[in-house]
């Protein structure tokens, strides 16, 4: 392996070092040792949720190609995935505001270890079976826990400030240390041990067992919305008129889709992008570098919120402003290099210029997922919570349904190029949003003071 690629991730590894071990008391937020207990907690159950995710991620198409479908036939299997989350994980996702947060995410475990054993089946109804599963539980992944966690931070009056910390430290662990520990396990199963690409998803299915006795044993019930006269249909349309009549929690929907089908499209992309002549690239040392890419936009999210200036709403302007940039280099290189016409060899000279660009877009995703959590736990009403966060997933699970079923329709440099204007598209609501926010809180400071002169000047009137 060339040098190329051990440069960049000594790089990544001692930026993150450093901005770790160099966090001073002004980085950090003091807090109490109950809030800490309640912390390492959640930590502890979502890494090992993040963990049984990981495990499956780099093996579904290799184990897929196994068992001799095509790529036609495993492009369905993926489609039918994202249609199922969809479909059927709003649905279900959305239970968890009536039914409760805890026994949703029970149900997570469940269904996604129901997942896994299907992949021990070669047949194709089996492995469909499997992947509607697998889509259902994404659904609840991205929607329950991150409810349950709110809702139980504020039932046990935490400081608001200290949800942003377990935010950045669950991103940091689940969608980054985990995930390169998960790649590396996943290696040594599959490769050192020789158990065959459907061992990850064994060992993905007892991390899920271990995290639902966890569950099972510490985490208290919390609702939305529990009153036994609204229906499913009722919290739906509860739902739909709150996105309607708050610009916020439109504005934040649509960010949260542009900018995750962006992510997505690049997760499809970022292979044939390095390779276009089949060049000999690690995909699983890429993919460790991209996690700790990440890693280090989560430590940079944990410094920004610890702060109260400046605010999420500001920083992220930027973030998606740079992420734009970072994905239009695969269009750039393509005019300003000279593509090879030789098969296969090391990565090229654009190929390098992209990774880093890639390196780039995956430190923005790092900054963006405890941002866009902190916005929702601002912005999203509690008793719809889960409800409208799965909302807000289904433009971006069509997207991506759009984008599979037309993958080779388009050429690659057009689908980067959609990407980043995605992205700046996200960077103008984003300020939008700041705008919106900011009218919003005078406006009821405003409110407040005339309420209180009115109160002064006429204490007899109620």
């Amino acid at each position: 392996m060339e040098i190329f690629y051990f440069v960049v991730f000594g790089g990544l590894a001692a930026i993150v070092a450093g901005l770790e071990l160099s966090k001073s008391n002004k980085d950090r937020i003091n807090t109490s040792s109950a809030f800490n207990s309640f912390k390492n907690n959640y930590l502890l159950v979502y890494s090992l949720m993040m963990a049984g995710d990981w495990l499956q991620g780099p093996y579904v198409y290799y184990l897929y190609s196994t068992y001799g479908f095509g790529k036609g036939e495993i492009g369905q299997l993926f489609i039918a995935g994202f249609g199922s989350s969809m479909l059927f994980g709003t649905i279900v996702g959305s239970l968890a505001d009536k039914q409760g947060r805890k026994r949703a995410s029970i149900t997570y475990c469940i269904t996604y270890i129901l997942s896994c054993i299907t992949k021990h089946s070669p047949q194709y109804k089996v492995l469909m079976v499997g992947r509607v599963l697998g889509g259902i539980a994404t659904s609840l992944l991205f929607s329950a826990f991150e409810s349950w966690l709110v809702a139980e931070h504020n039932k046990r009056g935490f400081e608001q400030q200290w949800l942003s910390l377990t935010f950045s430290k669950a991103i940091f662990l689940g969608n980054g240390l985990v995930a390169i520990i998960a790649g590396l396990f996943g290696n040594f199963l599959v490769d050192s041990l020789a158990l065959g690409p459907v061992a990850p998803f064994d060992a993905a299915a007892c991390f899920l067992a271990i995290g639902m006795a966890v569950i099972i044993s510490s985490w208290s019930e919390n609702y939305g919305d529990p009153s036994e006269n609204k229906d499913l249909l009722t919290q739906f349309k509860n739902a739909a008129s709150a996105i309607a009549s708050d610009e916020k929690i439109a504005l934040l929907g649509a960010i949260q889709s542009l900018f995750e089908g962006s992510m997505y499209t690049f997760v499809f992309l970022w292979t044939p992008a390095l390779s276009p002549n089949e060049e000999d690239i690690p995909h699983g040392f890429i993919f460790a570098t991209f996690m700790l890419a990440s890693m280090l936009g989560s430590s940079i999210a944990s410094r920004l919120l610890a702060h109260s200036s400046p605010k999420v709403e500001s920083y992220m302007q930027i973030v998606f402003v740079i992420s734009s940039a970072a994905l239009m280099l695969p269009v750039v290189t393509s005019f300003l290099v000279a593509p090879s016409g030789v098969k296969g060899g090391s990565i090229s000279f654009s190929g390098c210029i992209q990774l880093m660009g890639f390196c780039t877009f995956e430190a923005c995703v790092g900054i963006f997922w405890p941002s866009i959590m902190k916005m929702r736990s601002q912005y999203i009403p509690e008793e719809a919570r889960s409800t409208i966060m799965n909302f807000f997933r289904i433009p971006l699970n069509i997207f991506v349904c759009l984008v599979l079923y037309n993958v080779d329709a388009f050429p690659m440099t057009v689908m980067f190029g959609m990407c980043s204007v995605f992205l700046f598209v996200a960077s103008i609501l984003q300020r939008r949003l700041m705008n919106v926010a900011e009218t919003h809180k005078s406006r009821s400071q405003e409110w407040s003071a005339e309420k209180e002169m009115t109160s002064e000047a006429d204490p007899l009137n109620p």
